[in-house]
Formats: C-alpha cells, structure tokens, sequence
C-alpha cells in the first residue's frame, strides 16, 4: 500500500472540502490501513504531488492552506471561472424558493413549520435549494416541541442584495403592487422540479 501513498493522500486532498492537515491524513491512513506513517513520509508524498501538479498539463495544484493542502485551480484559469460563476448566478430562483426566503428575510429567526403555515404548502425544497446556494443558514434550534430548526439568512444574502444590514430591507408599506417579488431583478438560479404540495392543498 506504501507504494500507493501519494495517490492515497492525493485522494484524500481531493475529496476534502477544507484544507486537510498532515495529522488528518496520518490518522485516515493508520485506521484504514491499520500501519504506521512518518510525518516526514507523508510530507515528501506530499511535496512529489505538489511537483507532479505543478506541471502545466494540470489546471489544478495542490496548495498550502490554512496549515493543510487544497487543491486549487491555478490563477490562468480564474477568469473563465469567475464568468462560470456569473452565468451561475444569473440563473432564476423559483417563485417559490423567492416566496420562502422573502419569509425567512423578514420573520428570521423562522422555522420550517412558520413558513409552511404562511405560505400554505411544503417549503422543503425551497429551503433545501436555498440552503445549497448558501443565502440561508441554520441559526439554531426553537424552544418549541421538538425543537425545530430556526432558519435566517446569510451573510452571501446580503451581499448578493446588496445591504448592510437585514434593516434595510424595504418595509412591506413600501411595496405598492402586490405583487412586488424581492430579487425580481437580481435572479440566481432556476429550479425546474415542481415545489412539493401538500395533500388536498393548491399552490
């Protein structure tokens, strides 16, 4: 298996979301392969991916970070990235995921049930498409039965709306047609699976 280390450490690195440390991948590695690792061995494993990353058929590399290693795209690759991620952005959220996190905005801190009971029908997978693009956040748990989560929104929603504070969101008396829809005009993504409605309700 020591013949195989750096590609079990370039696994590793891969399939974490966060730097991973030296001491990580020493403790995964003597768990699931029951053996011993030097620091230094995983080190010069580390140092050879590095090298072999560094090549320019590769637009990734494996960086240090935060006291561990990532793997990054390397900055030639950052413009066609950033306009990927613009495209992204400019994508339609559902009415529906508009409609919930228009709720949690202004009812925050809010759980799952206020929503359901406001909008009508299930929020799940509003909430759940809303929690992906991170403009929400679980904010902690209700003292209620059963504790349900609390659900407000994000520091990525105030910056994608633009605002400093969730007090400058307009009053409801400033909307004079009632069919004013927050973030109309600053769509994120589109959802094309049907909102799940409760039985014998419409939405």
């Amino acid at each position: 298996m020591k013949d195989q280390l750096e590609q079990q450490i370039e696994a590793l690195i891969f399939a974490s979301e966060a730097p991973v440390t030296i001491k990580e991948i020493k403790a995964a590695l003597e768990e699931a392969f029951e053996a011993k690792f030097g620091d230094e061995e995983i080190e010069r494993a580390i140092e050879r991916l590095r090298a072999r990353y560094a090549d320019e058929a590769f637009a990734i590399e494996v960086v240090p970070i935060a006291g561990g290693y990532q793997f990054l795209s390397k900055g030639a690759y950052h413009p066609v990235i950033g306009v990927w991620l613009k495209q992204r952005m400019k994508k339609r959220l559902s009415r529906a995921a508009l409609e919930t996190l228009a709720i949690i905005a202004y009812k925050q801190p809010v759980t799952k049930s206020e929503m359901e009971k406001i909008r009508g029908v299930s929020c799940d997978y509003s909430v759940q498409k809303l929690l992906e693009k991170e403009l929400i956040s679980i904010v902690g748990r209700s003292e209620g039965p059963g504790k349900p989560l609390l659900y407000g929104t994000s520091e990525k929603f105030m910056d994608y709306f633009g605002i400093k504070d969730i007090g400058d969101l307009p009053k409801p008396k400033d909307f004079k047609m009632p069919d004013s829809e927050i973030g109309e005009q600053a769509p994120i993504e589109e959802v094309v699976a049907p909102e799940p409605v409760r039985e014998g309700e419409e939405e």
